[in-house]
């Protein structure tokens, strides 16, 4: 036979289990605005009917149901919009880094502008022109000399503000990565607090959260995967278990980097200006440098590191492969160091062919001007005069200007051997250094562009699942203020039946 007071106890759970769901939708309406929260909400299910099947069940019509319990109070979350966020995420830490370092490059190289080093080379070709035509004339060897000491400031300048920045780079590479480790090492943390509360039965929550927080920071950088590990003991169903990390390099290669022993440190080696690779050191989940199980990653080659702000990084300081020496900062100052040592020997040349006569009305041939190397170290030589420009190529003929338009002629005669082996001049090979530039850097621009506008929409999506709406809470606040109401109604009603029962039944005649 059922017992008199199973009402009492049907409505109590009712009442206890509302009351679980309006905490839990205050807990959410207190955190409307707080970064990475999930809403939760509350599972509800269906208590042990009774009677329960056996020998000595009772012989009634059916199987009464006994009420209701909270099963688990889970957050809402989509784990595929998860993995499409943080792909999308890797991709715009890579894109806008690369696309902020080549307009880093531009604002360097001032083209085209009335500073930059192609209006310096106008410059010296038009004293050159005038120089030409007057050859008697001092000041226009003057004009000549200033113009090429203009050219040589530029190739310095740019130089030496190319370098300036590749350094911070390197400097920023470094931040970075002492940034990617105290990511790890949180997330380290939280891995083990959630393998320590697991077992026992309950959804953490907010740890979830914080984890998957500082994974959507972590997939800025680098390009990772997450394998989920079952915690084991007494874990629900539905809890999320350990994660474990990995990374993917350029070839697809899995790298495990985190798992529920321990993680990985990360230090960029740097050899001769250049960041060859990245190094990892294994360490325990007690953050002590130990080997740690399952992970023997040591190194990766810098060309070969995961797609994300890191590699963009990388590839803007400098790194060296199999084909030699890459990287934004570093291409541009080798492509100026050849148009620098080019000019250079080139204009040697040229004045040196020139003649005059001395003192001693003896014809002699020219000099160089230039010295240095690259374009860090051109100059002119100590003590060079516009006496010094050879403007005659006929017996020193004063009156004779052909060799300075021969000068003016280094920038468009061919002596620059491209990649492909032809040759090219040095005019069109500064062309097509600055055209080149100019396409990366809109490329990069226009993909950081479309990909954030590809995160904002995913974005979007996963807020529409897991985001807190006021309206939505506030809606479930009253209805299940109701439910309460009516479970506690439900409590009244049986205790006016039970006092019917034990006061005003068998009374009679009394």
């Amino acid at each position: 036979m059922r017992s008199t007071f199973m009402g009492l106890e049907t409505a109590k759970r009712g009442m206890f289990t509302q009351q679980s769901a309006l905490y839990t939708t205050g807990h959410n309406i207190s955190n409307a605005n707080t970064p990475g929260y999930s809403r939760q909400r509350v599972n509800f299910q269906t208590t042990i009917p009774y009677p329960a099947v056996g020998l000595n069940r009772p012989n009634i019509p059916g199987q009464i149901g006994t009420g209701v319990e909270a099963g688990s109070i889970q957050r809402v979350r989509d784990a595929f919009i998860d993995v499409q966020y943080r792909n999308e995420n890797n991709k715009l830490g890579y894109w806008s880094e690369r696309a902020d370092a080549f307009t880093k490059v531009e604002d360097i190289v001032n083209e085209p502008s009335e500073q930059g080093l192609a209006k310096t080379f106008n410059e010296l070709w038009d004293a050159l022109q005038v120089l030409g035509a007057s050859p008697t004339n001092d000041g226009a060897r003057n004009v000549v000399i200033e113009r090429l000491q203009a050219v040589t400031e530029t190739f310095n300048y740019m130089n030496d503000s190319l370098q300036a920045m590749k350094d911070d780079y390197g400097n920023q590479l470094d931040v970075t990565t002492e940034a990617v480790n105290s990511i790890l090492y949180q997330i380290n943390d939280v891995n083990q607090q959630i393998k320590e509360i697991e077992p026992n039965g309950y959804l953490p929550n907010d740890l979830y959260d914080k984890r998957d927080t500082l994974i959507d920071e972590l997939s800025q950088y680098m390009n990772i995967s997450i394998e989920r590990v079952d915690n084991g003991g007494n874990s629900l169903q539905i809890a999320e278990g350990t994660y474990k990390i990995s990374i993917l390099d350029e070839q697809g290669i899995s790298y495990e980097i985190l798992n529920g022993d321990g993680y990985v440190q990360l230090a960029v080696e740097k050899n001769l200006g250049q960041a060859v690779r990245v190094n990892f050191q294994s360490v325990d989940k007690y953050g002590t440098r130990n080997p740690v199980n399952g992970i023997t990653i040591s190194s990766i080659d810098a060309a070969d590191f995961s797609r994300g702000e890191i590699k963009a990084l990388i590839e803007a300081y400098g790194y060296s492969d199999a084909g030699g020496k890459k990287g934004i900062y570093t291409e541009m100052i080798n492509d100026l160091n050849l148009l620098a040592e080019s000019f250079k020997d080139e204009f040697n040349r040229v004045n040196r062919q020139g003649y005059k006569f001395d003192s001693n009305g003896s014809i002699v041939t020219g000099k160089d001007l230039l010295a240095g190397t690259g374009a860090g170290g051109i100059s002119l030589i100590n003590g060079i005069t516009g006496a010094d420009i050879e403007t005659s190529a006929v017996n020193g003929e004063p009156g004779d200007g052909s060799n300075a338009y021969n000068l003016g002629n280094v920038f468009t005669a061919n002596i620059i051997t491209t990649s492909s082996g032809g040759t090219t001049s040095i005019n069109k090979y500064f062309e097509s250094v600055i055209g080149k530039l100019g396409v990366d850097s809109k490329q990069a621009s226009r993909t950081a562009l479309n990909v954030e506008v590809l995160r904002t929409s995913v974005e979007t999506n996963r807020k529409a699942v897991s985001s807190v709406s006021l309206d939505e809470e506030m809606t479930n606040l009253i209805q299940y203020q109701h439910a309460y109401n009516g479970a506690a109604r439900m409590i009244t009603v049986v205790d006016e039946m039970l006092d019917k029962i034990i006061n005003g039944m068998g009374v009679v005649g009394r």
